[in-house]
Protein backbone atom coordinates (compact mmCIF):
# COMPACT_ATOMS: atom_id res chain seq x y z
CA UNK A 1 0.00 0.00 0.00
CA UNK A 2 0.97 3.70 -0.22
CA UNK A 3 2.61 5.02 2.50
CA UNK A 4 2.11 8.42 4.11
CA UNK A 5 5.06 9.44 1.92
CA UNK A 6 3.49 8.63 -1.45
CA UNK A 7 5.62 5.86 -1.95
CA UNK A 8 4.53 2.20 -2.45
CA UNK A 9 6.89 -1.09 -2.94
CA UNK A 10 7.40 -2.82 -6.27
CA UNK A 11 8.07 -6.33 -6.16
CA UNK A 12 9.77 -8.54 -8.89
CA UNK A 13 12.09 -8.10 -11.48
CA UNK A 14 9.15 -7.39 -13.88
CA UNK A 15 7.93 -4.78 -11.81
CA UNK A 16 11.20 -3.16 -11.03
CA UNK A 17 12.20 -3.97 -14.91
CA UNK A 18 9.68 -1.97 -15.99
CA UNK A 19 9.49 1.20 -13.48
CA UNK A 20 13.01 1.91 -14.13
CA UNK A 21 13.05 1.20 -17.98
CA UNK A 22 9.96 3.99 -18.42
CA UNK A 23 10.29 6.34 -15.12
CA UNK A 24 13.45 5.92 -13.77
CA UNK A 25 12.48 9.47 -11.84
CA UNK A 26 9.94 7.17 -9.58
CA UNK A 27 12.60 4.90 -8.34
CA UNK A 28 13.79 5.92 -5.02
CA UNK A 29 15.46 2.42 -3.66
CA UNK A 30 16.36 -1.08 -5.30
CA UNK A 31 16.72 -3.72 -2.49
CA UNK A 32 18.17 -7.34 -4.25
CA UNK A 33 19.39 -10.57 -2.71
CA UNK A 34 22.27 -12.13 -3.78
CA UNK A 35 20.84 -14.16 -6.02
CA UNK A 36 18.49 -12.43 -7.54
CA UNK A 37 21.28 -9.86 -8.58
CA UNK A 38 22.97 -13.01 -9.93
CA UNK A 39 19.69 -13.76 -12.25
CA UNK A 40 18.74 -10.24 -13.19
CA UNK A 41 22.69 -8.40 -13.69
CA UNK A 42 20.97 -5.86 -16.24
CA UNK A 43 18.19 -4.70 -13.52
CA UNK A 44 20.70 -3.75 -10.64
CA UNK A 45 22.91 -2.47 -13.56
CA UNK A 46 19.86 -0.14 -14.85
CA UNK A 47 19.21 0.63 -11.30
CA UNK A 48 22.58 2.48 -10.77
CA UNK A 49 22.87 3.68 -14.03
CA UNK A 50 19.84 5.85 -13.15
CA UNK A 51 21.36 7.00 -9.74
CA UNK A 52 19.18 4.91 -7.55
CA UNK A 53 20.59 2.90 -4.40
CA UNK A 54 20.84 -0.71 -4.69
CA UNK A 55 20.68 -2.42 -1.18
CA UNK A 56 22.23 -6.13 -0.60
CA UNK A 57 19.42 -7.68 1.67
CA UNK A 58 19.04 -10.73 3.50
CA UNK A 59 16.71 -13.06 1.56
CA UNK A 60 14.90 -12.50 5.11
CA UNK A 61 14.88 -8.93 5.37
CA UNK A 62 13.29 -8.79 1.66
CA UNK A 63 10.90 -11.34 2.57
CA UNK A 64 9.68 -9.06 5.17
CA UNK A 65 9.40 -6.10 3.11
CA UNK A 66 6.46 -8.11 1.34
CA UNK A 67 3.49 -9.87 0.99
CA UNK A 68 3.78 -12.72 -1.06
CA UNK A 69 4.82 -16.16 0.23
CA UNK A 70 7.98 -16.45 -2.41
CA UNK A 71 9.08 -13.49 -3.20
CA UNK A 72 11.07 -13.17 -6.29
CA UNK A 73 14.42 -11.51 -4.66
CA UNK A 74 13.84 -7.55 -6.21
CA UNK A 75 11.95 -4.93 -4.49
CA UNK A 76 11.53 -0.85 -5.56
CA UNK A 77 10.42 1.49 -3.31
CA UNK A 78 8.84 4.00 -6.36
CA UNK A 79 6.71 7.26 -5.74
CA UNK A 80 3.22 7.49 -6.32
CA UNK A 81 2.73 7.54 -10.30
CA UNK A 82 -0.43 8.60 -10.60
CA UNK A 83 -1.33 12.61 -11.83
CA UNK A 84 -4.32 14.92 -11.33
CA UNK A 85 -7.73 14.00 -13.05
CA UNK A 86 -7.67 17.21 -15.07
CA UNK A 87 -3.90 16.76 -16.21
CA UNK A 88 -4.62 13.33 -17.54
CA UNK A 89 -7.89 14.32 -19.56
CA UNK A 90 -6.29 17.64 -20.90
CA UNK A 91 -3.49 15.31 -21.76
CA UNK A 92 -5.80 12.97 -23.98
CA UNK A 93 -5.50 12.68 -27.53
CA UNK A 94 -8.33 13.00 -30.39
CA UNK A 95 -9.91 9.77 -30.89
CA UNK A 96 -8.71 8.94 -27.37
CA UNK A 97 -9.64 5.26 -25.74
CA UNK A 98 -9.65 5.85 -21.99
CA UNK A 99 -10.46 3.09 -18.98
CA UNK A 100 -12.60 4.05 -16.14
CA UNK A 101 -13.07 2.08 -13.08
CA UNK A 102 -15.76 2.61 -10.78
CA UNK A 103 -16.71 -0.08 -7.49
CA UNK A 104 -14.62 -3.10 -8.33
CA UNK A 105 -12.78 -3.87 -5.59
CA UNK A 106 -10.68 -7.13 -6.30
CA UNK A 107 -6.89 -5.92 -6.63
CA UNK A 108 -6.05 -8.58 -9.28
CA UNK A 109 -8.92 -7.47 -11.74
CA UNK A 110 -7.62 -4.00 -11.63
CA UNK A 111 -3.88 -4.38 -12.21
CA UNK A 112 -4.97 -7.26 -14.78
CA UNK A 113 -7.78 -4.58 -16.80
CA UNK A 114 -5.00 -1.97 -16.25
CA UNK A 115 -2.28 -4.22 -18.42
CA UNK A 116 -5.23 -4.80 -20.67
CA UNK A 117 -5.99 -1.39 -21.20
CA UNK A 118 -2.52 -1.22 -21.73
CA UNK A 119 -1.83 -3.78 -24.27
CA UNK A 120 -4.32 -2.22 -26.25
CA UNK A 121 -3.30 1.33 -26.69
CA UNK A 122 -5.47 3.21 -24.34
CA UNK A 123 -3.34 6.95 -23.79
CA UNK A 124 -5.42 6.90 -20.01
CA UNK A 125 -6.53 5.32 -16.78
CA UNK A 126 -8.66 6.50 -14.29
CA UNK A 127 -9.93 4.91 -10.90
CA UNK A 128 -12.93 6.41 -9.05
CA UNK A 129 -12.48 6.87 -5.22
CA UNK A 130 -14.94 4.15 -5.10
CA UNK A 131 -12.31 1.16 -6.18
CA UNK A 132 -9.37 -0.35 -4.74
CA UNK A 133 -6.56 1.31 -3.94
CA UNK A 134 -3.98 1.21 -6.57
CA UNK A 135 -1.11 0.97 -4.65
CA UNK A 136 -2.75 -2.10 -3.35
CA UNK A 137 0.53 -4.78 -4.00
CA UNK A 138 -1.63 -7.46 -5.63
CA UNK A 139 -2.47 -4.73 -8.01
CA UNK A 140 0.93 -3.52 -8.91
CA UNK A 141 1.76 -7.21 -9.72
CA UNK A 142 -0.87 -7.63 -11.46
CA UNK A 143 -0.07 -4.54 -13.75
CA UNK A 144 2.83 -6.51 -15.31
CA UNK A 145 4.55 -3.00 -15.07
CA UNK A 146 1.89 -1.30 -17.23
CA UNK A 147 1.69 1.11 -14.15
CA UNK A 148 4.25 2.51 -15.19
CA UNK A 149 3.32 2.54 -19.11
CA UNK A 150 0.36 5.10 -19.26
CA UNK A 151 -1.08 7.92 -17.46
CA UNK A 152 -3.11 6.99 -14.74
CA UNK A 153 -5.34 9.19 -12.17
CA UNK A 154 -7.30 7.62 -8.86
CA UNK A 155 -9.44 9.21 -6.34
CA UNK A 156 -11.86 11.56 -7.77
CA UNK A 157 -15.83 10.76 -7.33
CA UNK A 158 -16.44 8.98 -10.81
CA UNK A 159 -19.03 11.69 -11.55
CA UNK A 160 -16.93 14.12 -11.59
CA UNK A 161 -14.59 11.92 -14.22
CA UNK A 162 -17.63 11.42 -16.22
CA UNK A 163 -18.26 15.19 -16.67
CA UNK A 164 -14.75 15.64 -17.15
CA UNK A 165 -14.50 13.21 -20.42
CA UNK A 166 -17.77 14.33 -21.28
CA UNK A 167 -16.81 18.18 -21.03
CA UNK A 168 -13.94 17.00 -23.47
CA UNK A 169 -15.95 15.23 -26.02
CA UNK A 170 -15.12 12.44 -24.51
CA UNK A 171 -18.25 9.27 -25.48
CA UNK A 172 -19.26 7.08 -22.36
CA UNK A 173 -19.79 3.33 -22.79
CA UNK A 174 -20.56 1.33 -19.99
CA UNK A 175 -19.73 -2.12 -20.13
CA UNK A 176 -22.31 -4.31 -18.36
CA UNK A 177 -24.67 -7.20 -18.38
CA UNK A 178 -27.89 -5.52 -18.54
CA UNK A 179 -26.60 -3.48 -21.54
CA UNK A 180 -29.19 -2.98 -24.69
CA UNK A 181 -26.19 -2.21 -27.62
CA UNK A 182 -24.22 -5.50 -28.43
CA UNK A 183 -20.57 -4.75 -28.81
CA UNK A 184 -20.53 -5.29 -32.41
CA UNK A 185 -22.96 -2.21 -32.78
CA UNK A 186 -20.93 0.26 -31.13
CA UNK A 187 -19.34 3.40 -33.13
CA UNK A 188 -15.55 3.11 -31.61
CA UNK A 189 -14.37 5.48 -34.37
CA UNK A 190 -14.24 8.39 -32.26
CA UNK A 191 -12.86 9.40 -28.30
CA UNK A 192 -14.48 7.31 -26.15
CA UNK A 193 -14.20 6.04 -22.43
CA UNK A 194 -15.17 2.54 -21.68
CA UNK A 195 -16.62 2.61 -18.16
CA UNK A 196 -16.40 -0.62 -15.65
CA UNK A 197 -18.09 -1.56 -13.05
CA UNK A 198 -17.70 -3.77 -9.89
CA UNK A 199 -17.31 -7.42 -10.10
CA UNK A 200 -20.30 -8.79 -8.96
CA UNK A 201 -23.08 -6.49 -9.91
CA UNK A 202 -21.36 -4.09 -12.59
CA UNK A 203 -22.53 -0.40 -12.88
CA UNK A 204 -25.35 1.45 -10.11
CA UNK A 205 -28.37 2.24 -12.30
CA UNK A 206 -27.30 6.20 -11.58
CA UNK A 207 -24.17 5.61 -13.24
CA UNK A 208 -25.55 3.73 -16.14
CA UNK A 209 -27.98 6.41 -16.55
CA UNK A 210 -24.83 8.99 -17.03
CA UNK A 211 -23.42 7.42 -20.12
CA UNK A 212 -24.25 7.47 -23.86
CA UNK A 213 -24.42 3.79 -24.49
CA UNK A 214 -24.79 0.63 -21.86
CA UNK A 215 -22.92 -2.36 -24.31
CA UNK A 216 -22.34 -5.78 -23.27
CA UNK A 217 -20.44 -8.26 -25.10
CA UNK A 218 -22.86 -11.11 -26.25
CA UNK A 219 -22.12 -14.17 -25.52
CA UNK A 220 -22.68 -17.58 -28.13
CA UNK A 221 -21.86 -20.16 -26.14
CA UNK A 222 -23.31 -21.21 -22.39
CA UNK A 223 -21.41 -19.43 -20.16
CA UNK A 224 -23.23 -17.10 -18.14
CA UNK A 225 -20.84 -14.11 -18.08
CA UNK A 226 -17.82 -13.23 -18.50
CA UNK A 227 -15.40 -11.87 -15.40
CA UNK A 228 -14.16 -8.34 -15.44
CA UNK A 229 -10.69 -9.03 -16.78
CA UNK A 230 -11.93 -11.35 -19.23
CA UNK A 231 -15.35 -8.75 -20.73
CA UNK A 232 -12.43 -5.20 -20.10
CA UNK A 233 -9.98 -6.97 -22.36
CA UNK A 234 -12.38 -7.63 -25.35
CA UNK A 235 -13.92 -4.25 -25.36
CA UNK A 236 -10.67 -2.68 -25.47
CA UNK A 237 -9.37 -4.79 -28.29
CA UNK A 238 -12.51 -4.20 -30.26
CA UNK A 239 -11.47 -0.85 -29.08
CA UNK A 240 -7.81 -1.28 -30.79
CA UNK A 241 -9.28 -2.70 -33.81
CA UNK A 242 -11.15 0.35 -34.65
CA UNK A 243 -8.19 2.46 -34.34
CA UNK A 244 -5.60 -0.14 -35.88
CA UNK A 245 -8.10 -1.60 -38.48
CA UNK A 246 -5.20 -3.30 -40.05
CA UNK A 247 -4.13 -5.57 -37.26
CA UNK A 248 -0.69 -3.88 -36.66
CA UNK A 249 1.26 -3.20 -33.87
CA UNK A 250 4.58 -0.85 -33.11
CA UNK A 251 4.87 -2.88 -29.76
CA UNK A 252 6.61 -6.25 -29.95
CA UNK A 253 4.12 -9.12 -28.45
CA UNK A 254 4.59 -11.33 -25.11
CA UNK A 255 6.51 -11.77 -22.07
CA UNK A 256 9.61 -11.27 -21.66
CA UNK A 257 11.81 -14.01 -20.31
CA UNK A 258 12.10 -15.09 -16.85
CA UNK A 259 9.12 -12.66 -16.03
CA UNK A 260 7.68 -15.07 -14.13
CA UNK A 261 4.45 -12.40 -13.79
CA UNK A 262 1.10 -13.64 -12.20
CA UNK A 263 -2.28 -12.05 -13.28
CA UNK A 264 -3.94 -13.29 -9.91
CA UNK A 265 -7.29 -12.26 -11.84
CA UNK A 266 -9.68 -12.21 -9.52
CA UNK A 267 -13.66 -13.03 -8.88
CA UNK A 268 -16.82 -12.85 -11.50
CA UNK A 269 -18.00 -10.52 -13.20
CA UNK A 270 -21.43 -10.20 -15.31
CA UNK A 271 -20.21 -7.62 -18.04
CA UNK A 272 -21.45 -10.12 -20.70
CA UNK A 273 -24.89 -11.61 -21.71
CA UNK A 274 -26.51 -13.84 -23.93
CA UNK A 275 -27.27 -12.37 -27.13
Amino acid sequence: MRSRSGEFVAEGPQSVREALRHRPDTVRDVYVTPEAADRHPAIVDAARAAGVTVHDTAPEVLAAMVDTESPQGLVAVCRAVDRPLDEVLDGLPERALVLVLTHVRDPGNAGTVIRGADAAGADAVVVSDASVELYNPKVVRSTAGSLWHLPVSVGAPVTEILDGLRARGVALLAADGAGTTLLPEVDLDRSHAWVMGNEAWGLPEPLRAQCDEVVRVPIHGHAESLNLAMAATVCLYASAGARHPDGRSDTPVGTEAGSDVSTEVGSDAGVGGRG
